[in-house]
């Protein structure tokens, strides 16, 4: 069979939007700094972009697209990856008994090959060398620049699928049998309600915006929010997309000004920070104002910040990564005693407002 080819770059994410809720959707993209690049050509997706990210929003009425729509709710079905060969990549997974996806392909449009992933989302993969790298021009209408104030993203930095504990060798083997990747070593991350583990699979990585970063999380527990989002979602997925900047401070501060919510960190985390860490107090005051995690390593900083969930339990991550080789997991801990905090309330409110 060919070889396993390493990722060179996640080339876009595609979100199944039902028509109703699409409005509120997009108006959060764009308040993530994401301006409207296209149309497409012949069905009702559209494609957001900010740096090197696209995202595509489809509320097509038929096909695959849909039926995931119907089942999970405003969720990720896709991700495209880019290999140096798409057709000796399909030509693997055929080889290791996996059925590439054949979906309707309109006039003009690229076939772009595919293989079933996670929860039985899809995978494309395209490459420079037979032209699917055009994606973009060929299936989409260009549309004039919408003033959307850019927020300095500019690279898809990680996607953090959730699935059942007892799918997760499953995953891994799939991933590390298909793409030239590696596993780093698996961690785990208490949640206020159990243990949740934690595996990461790197493919193709260099400097921000190349390659594959994976983080896989399972829990043996139905309690923690993991569990839970696989219960909200009926099945695995992708629970959380960050993405890079450059200047953390200044990318937070348009967010906020901007209208996203963002999850509202401890207060006590800080204290903690001072005593574990010799930043001046100056710059945690600075990280407190703004909701921003802290971490380093032998290799250098990262910093962190989150979206509050949306319905059904998908977030959004911003994070600034100087050098820095892992991904939070210090952090984990606050995090998710963060949003366990937040669902419970709103949890509360709902109970309250019905008069229970």
């Amino acid at each position: 069979m060919p070889p396993a080819a390493p990722v060179q770059s996640v080339e876009f994410i595609e979100f199944a939007v039902d028509e109703a809720a699409r409005g509120e959707f997009e108006a959060l993209l764009g308040a993530l700094g994401f301006s409207k690049a296209g149309q497409h050509r012949s069905k009702d997706v559209a494609l957001f972009r900010q740096g090197e990210i696209r995202l595509i929003v489809n509320s097509d009425k038929e096909g695959f697209v849909h039926s995931y729509q119907i089942t999970h709710g405003t969720s990720v079905c896709a991700m495209a990856l880019k290999v140096p060969y798409a057709r000796a990549l399909i030509a693997r997974a055929r080889a290791l008994l996996e059925a590439p996806h054949a979906g309707a392909v309109g006039p003009g449009e690229l076939d772009i090959p595919a293989v079933r992933g996670l929860g039985g989302s899809l995978i494309y993969v395209m490459d420079d060398a037979s032209g699917l790298g055009r994606w973009a021009e060929i299936d989409f209408e260009p549309l004039p620049a919408d003033g959307a104030a850019d927020a300095g993203l500019f690279a898809v930095d990680h996607v953090s699928q959730t699935m059942q504990y007892e799918e997760m060798l499953t995953w891994q083997l799939f991933y590390t049998s298909l793409l030239e990747a590696r596993k780093t070593p698996s961690q785990a991350v208490v949640d206020p309600a159990g243990v949740v583990q934690s595996q990461v699979i790197e493919s193709g990585i260099g400097g921000a915006g190349e390659g594959l970063r994976l983080v896989l999380n399972g829990s043996q527990s139905h309690r923690t929010l993991s569990a839970r989002f696989v219960t909200d979602f009926f099945g695995s997925g992708v629970q959380n997309i960050a993405l890079n900047t450059r200047d953390m401070r200044r990318t937070i501060a348009r967010l906020r000004k901007s209208g996203v919510s963002m999850l509202p960190i401890p207060e006590n985390y800080y204290d903690d920070l001072e005593a574990r860490t010799d930043l001046s107090p100056e710059e945690i005051d600075a990280l407190k104002a703004l909701g921003i995690l802290y971490d380093r390593d032998e290799h250098g900083t990262f910093l962190q910040a989150y979206t509050t969930t949306l319905e059904g339990g998908f977030f959004f991550e911003i994070v600034e990564r100087n050098g820095y080789a892992g991904y939070g997991a210090a952090n984990a801990g606050i995090r998710l005693a963060a949003q366990s905090r937040l669902r419970s309330a709103d949890e509360n409110m709902i109970i309250d407002d019905l008069g229970l």
